[in-house]
């Protein structure tokens, strides 16, 4: 009764406080239907427009829209059936546009793994996945083939990002998209086996509740855990957030380059432009430079941005030889630099629209939990208490209960943020009782410290897990002491952070060698760089012991001091 109660304070809290002119309730455009349907309404529609624009090659809805039937086909062709995980190890590009609703028209499940990962990190997600076929940027084969033999691939398909490079771009262009196309060997060569596949007659639409992804997340406890996440969990992400944060406007031209292999790129990049209708111009990765051009060049009028991308941009020696005048909604994500008055200010000075924050979120829900869109005048979201997240989107709830006994806390009370959304994960791939720990009675207890105020906003206070920010990336200790436990003349370690002023974070490692080895601090550190993604790599410290609980614990607060 206590809770009901509550949450009804809070949702009448939550209304007054609603920004005017944003929804208060999931829209749904084409009404509660996949994804896929929604890219097949477009492409009857708009079959000429724009799905995605990349440095001067475009791809239209129609494109999009057969050449995904033909990935699937492809795909089906190879012995893929519904339910299969398909592992897709890219950068941004539009290949991964075309195999992501590939893998979702063909039933089968959609498991990004980091460009960035090493061979280690590789094997074992696609081991715990169950992968047997992969779609394969091709200068990351060699990575593939180191670990090969260690899992159930059976299926390679590669594609050359230098098949979709213009002679002449229009602004700055990568190197990967200048690399010359590697020989294909032993993996099918995705656009030309496109090319020559038909598409099936029909192929049946997927169930909302059916599982579309597995998006892998750091853990406290181990190593990366895949989050169950259906097709209605896409659907929903984009029905809430989208008409509340940041309008329904199919003509809009957005930008994304955030990594569409991490939820939020997939959000961004994947999910939501083919939600709205919209042209969305993509970029392989943040570089300034090209941001700046591919404004000016496609008129760009909406971007998420990270504050620290943001900053970059207004210190830019040549950012007055670009005009940004098209950017009408600029959201960003505050990692290492924080958004603050200055930073809204300039950026408004020099593109007439306002910088906010985007949202909070975690991979377990979709991200995109809540939004602070129209709660920007006289800035009073920068001038309410700080780390300020706003209101939950439209469907969305959460409480504040007691660490320790689970006990519902008053608004105003310091404790563990609580989500429930229709989009939380159905649970961690084959970790049910992670899963158990997480999920309970529908709620998400997200081990993290936040406030709920009295007016019925909410405020992320940090992370009571030991997680990392890294350059803006997740890093969990549990999961590098997991990898480092895999050296062999390692007998001991522990992990913790300590602040850099560059990267956020750094984690360092307190390791203690095998008695008789010759490991080194330089050594360890080399074998890290092989195992593991570079900005997880830690700062190594060799000792002798370290702090022990009775119970077997390491006391990392006493390491803290050792820093």
């Amino acid at each position: 009764m206590y809770e009901r109660d509550y949450l009804e304070q809070l949702r009448e809290l939550q209304r007054q406080a609603w920004p005017t002119g944003h929804a208060s309730e999931p829209q749904y455009p084409l009404g509660q239907r996949p994804l896929t349907s929604y890219l097949q309404h477009w492409a009857q529609v708009s079959p000429d427009k724009p799905a995605v624009r990349y440095y001067g090659h475009d791809l239209s809805y129609a494109e999009l829209d057969e050449l995904s039937d033909r990935c699937a086909a492809l795909l089906l062709d190879q012995g893929v059936q519904t339910g299969d995980r398909v592992a897709v190890f890219m950068p941004n590009c539009p290949q991964l546009h075309i195999v992501f609703y590939g893998i979702l028209k063909a039933g089968a499940v959609h498991a990004p793994v980091s460009p960035m990962a090493m061979p280690m990190e590789l094997a074992y997600q696609l081991n715990d996945c169950g992968a047997s076929v992969m779609v394969c940027f091709d200068q990351l084969l060699p990575v593939v083939r180191e670990i090969a033999g260690q899992s159930q691939l059976r299926v390679l398909i590669s594609t050359s990002l230098s098949e979709l490079c213009p002679a002449e771009p229009p602004f700055a262009v990568p190197d990967l998209l200048r690399a010359p196309k590697l020989p294909v060997s032993d993996s099918i060569d995705l656009l030309p086996a496109l090319a020559v596949t038909e598409p099936r007659a029909t192929l049946p639409e997927p169930a909302l509740d059916a599982i579309a992804a597995l998006n892998y997340t750091g853990g406290t406890t181990g190593l990366p855990k895949g989050c169950i996440h259906t097709h209605g969990d896409m659907l929903y992400t984009c029905a809430s957030f989208v008409p509340a944060a940041l309008g329904l406007d199919s003509n809009r031209i957005s930008l994304n380059f955030m990594p569409e292999f991490w939820i939020a790129g997939e959000n961004a990049g994947l999910l939501f432009p083919v939600f709205s209708g919209t042209t969305l111009v993509l970029l392989a990765r943040w570089d300034a430079l090209a941001f700046m051009g591919a404004v000016q060049h496609y008129r760009v009028q909406h971007c998420g941005l990270l504050v620290d991308s943001a900053a970059e941009i207004l210190d830019h020696p040549q950012r007055d030889s670009f005009d940004l005048s098209s950017l009408e909604v600029t959201s960003c994500v505050s990692f290492i630099k924080k958004l603050t008055p200055e930073y809204r200010r300039r950026w408004r000075e020099l593109t007439g629209c306002t910088l906010f924050e985007t949202s909070f979120g975690m991979t377990e829900t979709h991200t995109c939990d809540t939004f602070t869109a129209g709660l920007q005048e006289d800035d009073f979201d920068l001038k309410s208490a700080p780390t300020f997240v706003g209101l939950p989107v439209p469907g969305t709830e959460f409480k504040v209960c007691d660490f320790d006994t689970g006990e519902l806390l008053p608004l105003g009370s310091e404790g563990e943020l609580c989500v429930r959304s229709p989009s939380l994960l159905k649970g961690y791939w084959n970790k049910p009782e992670a899963s158990a720990e997480a999920l309970r009675d529908g709620w998400l207890h997200t081990g993290d410290s936040g406030v709920i105020t009295e007016q019925g906003f909410i405020r992320y206070l940090g992370r009571r897990k030991e997680m990392l920010k890294v350059n803006g990336m997740s890093v969990f200790p549990a999961e590098l002491e997991a990898m480092l436990g895999q050296h062999p003349d390692l007998l001991a370690s522990a992990v913790i952070g300590r602040p850099d002023e560059r990267r956020g974070e750094q984690p360092v490692a307190f390791v203690i060698a095998k008695p008789g080895s010759e490991l080194t601090a330089d050594s360890l550190t080399d074998w890290c760089r092989q195992s593991m993604a570079v900005y997880k790599v830690p700062e190594v410290r060799l000792v002798e012991s370290l702090p022990m609980t009775a119970t077997g614990k390491v006391k990392k607060n006493e390491l803290k001091e050792w820093i």
